[in-house]
Order: structure tokens, then sequence, then C-alpha cells
């Protein structure tokens, strides 16, 4: 076609066509990565203190969408399965009470009996042992001004992480629940900030259809009372 001839064409092109011939690089490479995060991996921005100490207000997390399932995009439509959540795996779901996307620990698969008496888990009439931490092992943005909780070291199972209590009891509303068998289909996901977590005691069971990925590592972070600077330590940071 000659010079004039594409003229011509482009004279006669109806603005959306305009638009696609313009822009069509960059609206494909927008479709790649709407696809990508909906499908394969997500970065998530976690804006609360519900998994202190494992995960610090200002993460951003990235979430393995294909850790458990193959899912159509955009859906949770699942279309094959290879794996299932285990104990101690970090999550996100859908909550089964207003649909919002939360981050939480595995703390019960079915089949499993979970109690909490006094903040101190039981799984299967397994009791945790718990090591309360030093100051020295806890990250620098928790010692202040987290000064009324305590870090512990809790062991259950083969599985340790740590988790944030208040130092006085009477403070927690929920620091029990009654014992329940965790039934198919379903997982009891609890905060590692124990007594502020909007988890199990909060929106019930999970079930399998709503969760979404398995969060392993910290892709960045920003300290919000540090002018929004970055956390060099939590670069690439290992979730456990």
């Amino acid at each position: 076609m000659t010079q004039t001839g594409d003229h011509q064409q482009q004279a006669n092109a109806t603005p959306v066509q305009n638009i696609w011939r313009d822009w069509k690089g960059f609206i494909v490479f927008i479709f790649i990565m709407v696809i990508f995060r909906s499908a394969v991996a997500d970065w998530n921005q976690v804006p609360s203190g519900s998994m202190l100490p494992s995960i610090l207000i200002g993460d951003r997390v990235i979430v393995d969408k294909l850790a458990y399932d193959l899912r159509l995009p955009l859906t949770l439509t699942r279309v094959a399965q290879w794996k299932n959540p285990q104990r101690s795996d970090i999550v996100t779901f859908e909550s089964p009470k207003n649909g919002l996307l939360l981050i939480k620990r595995v703390i019960g698969i079915p089949g499993d009996i979970v109690s909490l008496k006094d903040n101190r888990l039981s799984v299967n009439g397994i009791a945790g042992e718990y090591e309360k931490l030093p100051v020295q092992a806890i990250h620098a943005d928790l010692q202040m001004p987290f000064s009324h909780t305590d870090i512990f070291l809790e062991k259950l199972l083969g599985e340790e992480r740590q988790i944030m209590l208040f130092r006085n009891p009477s403070k927690s509303t929920a620091a029990s629940f009654q014992a329940i068998t965790v039934p198919q289909g379903h997982y009891l996901m609890l905060g590692d900030n124990r007594d502020n977590s909007g988890d199990y005691r909060a929106i019930g069971l999970v079930p399998r259809s709503a969760i979404i990925g398995r969060a392993q590592t910290v892709a960045f972070s920003l300290n919000y009372d540090d002018y929004y600077l970055p956390r060099g330590d939590r670069f690439l940071a290992d979730l456990k």
C-alpha cells in the first residue's frame, strides 16, 4: 500500500481503531498483567496489624496463586487442584462473612480438633509450647509502641511461629474458644496477633473454595511511621 493510501486509511479509521493503533502495546501489557496477577501471582498491601509480628504494617506480600490450584482469571472457579493448604501456611482468602480479602495463618485443617484456652492452642489433643522471646529478638518496629505486648515462639505439631499477645490477659476478649472439629472442605484461620485479629473467632471457618493463594515472601515494606521510608531488612524477606 502506498504512503498516500496509508494516510487515507488512517483518516477513515474510527476513534477506537486510532486508540488501538496508538496504544495497543500498552493495552496488551495491561491485559497480561491483569491475567498474571489474577491467576499466577500478586502482591498485596498489608494495612493492619492482625499478623504481627510475622507481617508488619506496610509490608507488600507476594502471594503465590498457583500454590494450591489453578483458577480461571478474575474468578474463584478452580480448573485444577494439586495441593491443599497445610497447618501453619499463611494464606489469602475471601472472608466468608463479607467477602473482604484477608491474610491469616492456617491453624486447623479438615479433621483437626482445635481449641484455644487463655491464648494457648491445642490441636488434636496436643498442647502448644510457648517461649517468651527477648527484646533483642524482636523487630525494632515492634519494640515500641507495642510495649503492652509480648512476643512468644509458639511450637505445635512440628511447626514454629512467632505470635503476639497482650501482657495483661484481661484485655483480651477472645483468648479462648471451645474445641471444634474442622469439617471437610474447611479451614480454621487465626492471626499471629492473637488478641487483635478478625479471624475464626469473628468470621468462622473458611471454605477451601475461598482460599486464593499462599504468602511466602515480603516483596518490600514501607514504614508508615517514618515518612514511608522502605525497611531494608524486609526486602524479599521470607515469611515463617
